[in-house]
């Protein structure tokens, strides 16, 4: 029945469409061994109370290829989850006198709705939620595994410490030397901490990049340089005075004849011994330890040092002395936390030199400087060229002369070559409640004791206080306190959680089999489901999230948990949503709903018709308040429509411009592919009728019909959403403009009508549904194959090919595809524009290239 009368009730389509997927459980997975597996997962999300519209985008994404795959026959597994524990739980805590659980459990309520109304495919009975025992029970399982495997230890470190949340930050949560959530100064403190060995897998987590040929290559060059390996020499310089030395790692020894000094980390154990007695050293280490461990930080940070007095003997130049300096850019982490400068060649190291009035001699000469006048001023000289000033090294290249200075290193056994890497393990203790327990018991006999299997999981205790500073753990009054496994005399438990990147580095296995109780996962659904076929989520976890997740799928097979080492095959890293920014006349941050547009076209408070400034597009973000919120937008326009939007702007990996005239323009068009359907549906022939004989533009539209299936098909195997997306309006554009008179007509528009619906299924489903259900169809689009497009109608009748005169372009003919070489000649000979560029002269050659270009010569 036509319903050309009704406008496209958007509410009640989505709601009725969204149920009858939940009551048929169109979206439930099952291993099955005769069908191709697709694991589609978007990374999951914090559970703030409220999705945002970079949710919108991810999640959008990730449906449209999880809808897309389903379609083609694939088993798709397409779930949600939460990565609950974090700090922001534990402040709402503080700030509002609510528990974490409590707040947290709320908020992944109120979130589920919300993903829920967007008409997402996901299979929610295999959600999962970090925070909850019968999910981190497994962790504290694998934290023993890994124990037992040598993958786990304990040491002293320096470690990034903020004082506000009173806790250890990761490096990558330093920003500017603050903590990235409190913007507090970060300061270094000395504590033990849990360390995962990383650093065992760092040769395969290096070599198998090269295996991912599914990832963006931005993202795989940011690992390879976060792993960063580097080959160079450790070598000893012998200190005067003393019976100690200083080993020291370079990638350069090819410039030890233009050292001018070595520093020492500030950590390192020479300057605590130096420091001991010299107050001032002392308090130089002291402002050293309140910057931030991060190379960022320090690389950003002016160059400072103190002399320590020591010198050390050059260890190619007898009687060479060189100054030891404490430095605040050399870090303990790396290298052996020693040193030594060569400013002509290294940046930092110029810029230290200049600042103490070191001696700056270069030692590589470029190839097209002079070596007597060659000298290196504000900007060190890093290139390639030839070594001088550098006695049995002079003449080398650079390649040669790391290799020679190796060698003689070698051969007076004062060091040796050697593979250093910038990775260092990973420390994954926290000082926090709201986290996963660390599984481990401390025992003044026995030492770290693990905690039995049987007594896992070990359980958050709810009754926490929050008014004091630090970890509540640590002053539970009873919680802690716990007879030792071994001995049974009194311990305690370890009051420090897990670093919440330890639940996000192994969810998506869980998702193999969320709902066993024994096991993180069942192997044999592991082995089926994994690895993840397609990944996606922002850039901003190309370098942390990813590395420690396929850190961490190699510990779990090294265990035996899994079969594969690679957790994602093929990730896409989408852009932000950004919108532009408003500030009132005093420079407060404005909504976008608060600011309209003036009598003059300016913009205007809608409140107080105050002039509006219009700053620049950012990112969506809550505190320059150039947000939009997805609930509303649902609400007005439905999910389709924000859906649309998402996909059709822009390509997924770059930045989306959210406008409203965007928001309105693909309501519209979903208002106008309904009343297409519903004008044309009593005149469409019924479902399977044969098909008639087709007129020439019936025939012109079939073939426009299954070029656009094709052409949508490669689209979405190539993650080009936005061109699939051009294509289908093309069509439905095509098909609004199409006058249909006769049977044959009216048989191309069914046909043409039920494959954009089919089309746009991924993107737009709701709507799929309807107009599917519109156009006569019992079986849901969900549960109908991809359309295929006829082999025979994707070849072209005719071609277009340039006509060159003399190698310039002069004119383009329209030609019968694989046509004679005759013809081409004469169509290309009778155009104007050839007869005028030959200026009268007869062609010497011609030479057809078929389909192609035809060249003339005069």
């Amino acid at each position: 029945m036509s319903r050309t009368d009704e406008r496209y009730n958007v509410k009640e389509t989505e709601a009725k469409w969204q149920k009858t997927w939940e009551d048929r459980q169109s979206f439930l997975a099952t291993e099955d061994p005769s069908r191709p597996k697709y694991f589609v997962l978007e990374m999951f999300p914090y559970p703030s109370g409220r999705i945002h519209m970079g949710h919108v985008r991810n999640y959008a994404l990730g449906d449209v290829v999880a809808r897309y795959k389903r379609a083609r026959g694939f088993n798709v597994l397409h779930p949600m989850g939460w990565d609950a524990f974090g700090l922001p739980a534990e402040n709402a805590a503080i700030e509002r006198g609510v528990h974490p659980a409590k707040w947290t459990r709320e908020n992944i309520a109120a979130m589920r709705e919300q993903l829920k109304s967007m008409g997402l495919s996901y299979d929610w009975s295999r959600e999962l939620a970090t925070c909850e025992p019968e999910y981190y029970r497994h962790e504290q399982k694998m934290f023993l595994d890994f124990l037992k495997a040598g993958l786990v230890y304990r040491k002293e470190s320096w470690v990034n410490w903020d004082p506000v949340e009173n806790t250890v930050l990761a490096n990558e949560q330093v920003i500017d030397g603050r903590g990235w959530r409190s913007g507090a100064l970060v300061e270094k403190r000395l504590l033990s901490q849990w360390f995962l060995k990383i650093t065992a897998f760092a040769d395969d987590l290096l070599d198998s990049l090269q295996t991912l040929d599914r990832w963006p290559e931005r993202v795989r060059i940011m690992q390879e340089n976060w792993i960063g390996r580097s080959e160079g020499a450790r070598l000893t310089w012998n200190l005067k005075d003393r019976d100690d030395s200083l080993d020291i790692f370079t990638t350069r020894p090819d410039t030890l004849f233009g050292a001018a000094f070595l520093a020492i980390s500030p950590n390192h154990p020479l300057a605590g011994e130096l420091a001991a007695h010299n107050p001032a050293l002392a308090e130089f280490i002291a402002e050293c330890n309140r910057m931030g461990t991060s190379e960022a930080v320090v690389e950003a940070a002016e160059k400072k040092g103190m002399d320590t007095g020591l010198k050390a003997f050059h260890p190619f130049v007898p009687g060479w002395e060189l100054p030891v300096y404490v430095a605040n850019f050399v870090l303990m982490e790396y290298g052996s936390g020693a040193i030594f400068g060569c400013p002509a060649h290294d940046q930092r190291d110029l810029d230290f030199a200049r600042k103490y009035g070191l001696t700056v001699k270069p030692v590589v000469l470029p190839a097209d400087a002079d070596a007597a006048s060659f000298q290196v001023g504000d900007e060190a000289y890093s290139g390639d060229g030839t070594l001088f000033n550098s006695d049995f090294l002079d003449g080398l290249d650079v390649p040669a002369a790391k290799a020679a200075a190796i060698a003689r290193i070698e051969a007076g056994k004062i060091g040796e070559k050697t593979v250093n890497w910038r990775l260092r393990d990973w420390g994954v203790s926290r000082q926090r409640y709201w986290g996963c327990p660390i599984p481990i018991i401390h025992c003044d006999t026995c030492g770290p004791v693990p905690v039995p299997e049987a007594d896992l999981p070990v359980r958050l205790p709810e009754d926490v206080s929050f008014d004091k500073p630090g970890n509540p753990l640590d002053h539970h009054p009873t919680w802690k306190n716990v007879a030792c496994p071994c001995c049974g005399k009194p311990a305690r438990r370890e009051t420090d959680t897990f670093d919440t990147f330890f639940e996000s580095s192994w969810y998506f296995a869980r998702y193999c089999s969320p709902n066993r109780a024994d096991v993180a996962f069942d192997r044999s659904a592991a082995d089926y489901w994994m690895s993840v076929d397609q990944y996606i989520g922002g850039i901003e976890h190309a370098v942390l999230h990813l590395l420690y997740s396929r850190f961490f799928t190699r510990a779990l097979k090294t265990c035996g948990y899994l079969g594969v080492k690679e957790p994602f095959a093929g990730l896409l890293t989408q852009g932000m949503v950004c919108h532009e920014t408003y500030k009132d006349e005093a420079g407060a941050w404005l909504y976008p709903d608060e600011v309209v547009k003036g009598e003059g076209g300016g913009l205007v408070h809608a409140q107080t018709g105050k002039t509006v400034a219009l700053g620049r597009s950012e990112k969506m973000s809550k505190s320059k308040r150039n947000v939009v919120d997805p609930a509303h937008i649902i609400a007005t326009y439905g999910a389709d429509t924000a859906r649309l939007f998402m996909l059709s702007d822009s390509p997924p990996e770059r930045d989306l411009e959210w406008t409203e005239a965007g928001i309105d323009g693909a309501w519209r068009y979903v208002n106008r592919l309904w009343r297409l359907t519903a004008l044309a549906v009593d005149s469409l022939p019924a479902i399977g009728t044969a098909m008639p004989e087709l007129g020439e533009a019936a025939a012109k539209l079939r073939r426009q019909v299954h070029k656009t299936i094709a052409a949508v098909s490669d689209d979405l195997d190539r993650f080009h959403f936005n061109k699939a997306v051009a294509r289908i309006r093309e069509l439905t554009n095509a098909l609004g403009d199409f006058k249909a008179e006769d049977a044959g007509d009216w048989w191309v528009m069914r046909e043409g009508l039920e494959s954009a619906a089919l089309l746009i299924a991924p993107m737009m489903p709701h709507l799929a549904e309807e107009i599917w259900l519109e156009l006569g169809h019992a079986q849901p689009v969900v549960d109908t194959a991809w359309p295929l497009a006829e082999a025979a109608l994707l070849v072209e009748d005719s071609v277009t090919i340039a006509v060159q005169v003399n190698g310039k372009l002069r004119a383009t003919i329209a030609l019968p595809k694989d046509c004679d070489a005759k013809l081409a000649e004469e169509t290309a000979l009778a155009q104007e524009a050839v007869i005028a560029a030959m200026s009268g002269k007869p062609p010497r050659k011609v030479v057809v290239v078929a389909n192609r270009i035809v060249n003339v010569v005069v």
